[in-house]
């Protein structure tokens, strides 16, 4: 019986880039002229239901986007509201129009049809802001159980203006307005998606009790390792235990044994690896209308005006998974992500001051895929004595098959006060032999030394495609939470 992903891949055009391959010949960038008059510095996306493209940028402005699939980027731009306060989210539910606030989460819609905001009410504004300039808001998301989910960051440098609570946390409200605090221990949560089988996942960055960016699945009582705002776990609206303080200074797979609420994360974004400030994200329900990774998850980055891709998969109850480079080169820090209706994948940058790469401080860019197969690792699965490697297109059987065209090192990070965290307890494990399938499209790894709760990052230097070339990205970083059962 043929996979579901297998019968994907096949049904996608073949046939790879000649010569060296390259990101862009399989996925073009395409970019949105905006007036000069317009600082664009994008907060947060939605596509509207007559197919335009709502936009709204950190100085409080929400722009309705014309043309925006216009292959020459010709795009034109209506102001809809302004005066919102730092917007960094969009979500249309139920013919308004959700924007999350640093105060407050609104709804807001145009009534008369003119294009203008005429109503905009308070949906719940049950947390305070002391005035730091990090108290960001990220989302909303609409739950499956239809609650709103938002994160909320905590307060960076100093605290002239003393503390506040629920700042560091995950939250959901109820249609009602009802604030519920969820989860705790976040830094700087950047994005916030709900995933097609209703299960919700937040991006961090790298910085003090977080080793590395990362991606991690939100339950109920979770804590997530930053110890700033658990003073708020003993107000009475928190019906979790307290988590305690964290141990300063323990290898992270060692601080569930302490901790029980602790959570680790289901992929690691190893740093500058795999970009250094993970933000707004995507799942490609696209069918394979956007290239041959339909079912993944795109992950934008704000340092490295790019988009990282990762594969997920369900281990002994735990989320885990791989992280692999896609594409690079926008013009500016990639802080949303949004589908549009030709299936291309809509990107909204600014750089809001920070350093970053690209030649611009804000923009939008539409990325189209060519039809063009790259070939790339598709997915890396785990098994209970290696991996399984799943390619876009079939591998050359003798590469293949040589255990030397691959090289593997493991490492994990350490929770502790100081920024971020350097790749501890380094191993390399041993990769004892590699069996390709008939088809040239999976190849099992078989390794010794595996290590739960630690990245694992494969280089596949000497691998080819059935046509001779190398892998367009030949890196893959899988977070072993859990060594699947035999």
């Amino acid at each position: 019986m043929v996979s579901p992903v297998l019968l994907l891949l096949s049904l996608v055009p073949q046939g790879g880039p000649k010569g060296s391959p390259k990101e862009a010949d399989s996925y073009e960038i395409v970019t949105l002229a905006v007036p000069d008059e317009i600082v664009l510095e994008v907060g947060g996306m939605a596509l509207l239901p007559d197919e335009r493209l709502l936009v709204c940028t950190r100085r409080g402005e929400a722009w309705i986007v014309g043309n925006a699939h216009d292959p020459g980027g010709a795009a034109t731009f209506t102001l809809f509201a302004e005066g919102l306060q730092e917007p960094l989210g969009l979500l249309l539910h139920d013919g308004w129009i959700y924007v999350g606030q640093r105060g407050e989460v609104s709804r807001m819609r145009d009534v008369d049809g003119d294009d203008r905001m005429d109503e905009l009410e308070t949906v719940c504004e049950l947390w305070d802001i002391s005035g730091n300039y990090h108290e960001y808001l990220f989302g909303p998301r609409l739950g499956s159980d239809g609650n709103l989910w938002i994160t909320t960051n905590k307060p960076f440098g100093a605290e002239p203006f003393g503390r506040v609570d629920w700042r560091g946390f995950a939250h959901r409200i109820t249609p009602a307005g009802e604030l519920l605090p969820t989860a705790c221990g976040l830094r700087s949560p950047a994005g916030v998606e709900v995933s097609p089988w209703g299960d919700v996942f937040y991006t961090d960055n790298q910085g003090e009790w977080c080793g590395a960016s990362k991606l991690s699945h939100l339950e109920p009582g979770d804590f997530h390792g930053h110890p700033w705002g658990t003073f708020s776990c003993k107000r009475p609206e928190w019906p979790y235990a307290h988590p305690g303080d964290p141990p300063n200074g323990m290898l992270m797979p060692k601080v569930p044994e302490v901790m029980p609420s602790f959570k680790l994360p289901a992929v690691w974004f190893p740093y500058d690896k795999m970009g250094k400030s993970p933000a707004g994200m995507v799942w490609d329900a696209t069918g394979g209308a956007f290239g041959p990774f339909a079912g993944q998850l795109f992950v934008s980055d704000q340092h490295h005006a790019s988009v990282m891709r990762v594969s997920l998969e369900r281990v002994r109850e735990r989320w885990q998974g791989a992280c692999y480079p896609f594409r690079e080169g926008f013009q500016c820090g990639v802080i949303r992500l949004a589908w549009g209706a030709d299936h291309s994948l809509f990107a909204g940058m600014t750089n809001r001051g920070w350093g970053g790469r690209g030649n611009s401080t804000y923009g939008l860019q539409r990325l189209r895929w060519t039809g063009e197969v790259p070939f790339e690792i598709y997915e890396m699965r785990a098994l209970p004595h290696g991996f399984e490697l799943v390619f876009t297109r079939p591998a050359d059987p003798e590469t293949a098959r040589l255990a030397s065209s691959y090289r593997m090192e493991s490492y994990t990070y350490e929770l502790h006060e100081a920024y971020g965290s350097d790749e501890m307890d380094r191993a390399e494990p041993t990769i004892r032999s590699a069996r390709p399938s008939a088809d040239g499209r999976t190849v099992t790894l078989v390794v010794d030394g595996l290590r739960a709760g630690y990245v694992h990052e494969l280089h596949l230097e000497g691998l080819r495609s059935a046509e001779g070339e190398p892998l367009l990205h030949d890196e893959a970083y899988y977070t072993l939470v859990e060594i699947p059962e035999q």
